[in-house]
């Protein structure tokens, strides 16, 4: 952990407690900067999520900013799709791996890049069953590639005319039962780093609570913008490395 490395990573944790879309960058930074192995790196990843969710989840609910019928609809499917994701991590290579994260790097950069519905056309309320899915579907993605949460369900509810601030608050509260479940799913697997998890943890904790203050007084769409070029970017760089 080196200080620019250690720079990034606090810079992960300001996007993820502010627009929920940077953990996607941590595993490559820790794979090309750090060297260190992505089945070292991923598990490593989870166990630091825990303080991001438990902080985003505390400053969004301070706010007024999370929908909690909804959130435990969401949670309650992650559940199992975290725990199968972490079991099934072990049995992928790191070349595909890498292929997964570039793509999901470039389709998020470019999902964030396309322009919203008006808040006046959103929603307030979502089925059970699409939630429960939405889970699911987040809780297995986001354990397989080390992406915490928010990368998967923002797309997801977004698509669904959630509105953006509510999408956001409902990430950081799934990256709890997710990061719990898939560190219990890496440690039966026997693969889990904690040393390295609890460093990530305390670093990202920081970027995420200055992250999670900031989105509630100042327009995100600059930023958002910003970090979606960004992640076109590493995800470009990643497929170029890894196919060249």
């Amino acid at each position: 952990m080196t200080l620019p490395l250690i720079l990034i990573v606090l810079f992960v944790g300001l996007l993820i407690g502010g627009v929920g879309i940077g953990g996607v960058l941590l595993v490559p930074a820790l794979k090309f900067l750090g060297q260190i192995p992505l089945h070292t790196a991923i598990p490593a990843c989870m166990v630091g999520y825990i303080a991001t969710g438990l902080i985003g989840a505390l400053v969004f609910g301070k706010h007024g900013s999370i929908n909690w019928r909804m959130a435990k609809v969401v949670c309650f499917g992650a559940l199992p799709g975290a725990f199968l994701g972490a079991w099934v991590l072990q049995y992928f290579s790191a070349s595909v791996l890498e292929a997964g994260i570039a793509a999901l790097l470039i389709f998020s950069g470019l999902n964030a890049l396309v322009e919203r519905k008006k808040e006046s056309e959103t929603v307030s309320e979502v089925p059970g069953g699409f939630l429960l899915l939405a889970g699911v579907v987040t809780g297995a993605g986001s354990a397989l590639t080390g992406t915490g949460g928010p990368l998967m369900l923002i797309p997801i509810l977004i698509w669904r005319r959630v509105s953006l601030l509510t999408a956001i608050g409902l990430a950081q509260v799934i990256q709890i039962p997710i990061s719990l479940t898939a560190t219990f799913g890496n440690f039966l697997a026997g693969d889990v780093n904690f040393k390295l998890g609890l460093i990530l943890g305390a670093v990202l904790a920081i970027g995420s609570f200055a992250g999670a203050r900031i989105v509630h007084v100042l327009p995100i769409a600059p930023l958002k913008k910003a970090v979606a070029i960004l992640m076109l970017l590493v995800g470009m760089f990643i497929l170029i490395r890894l196919f060249a």
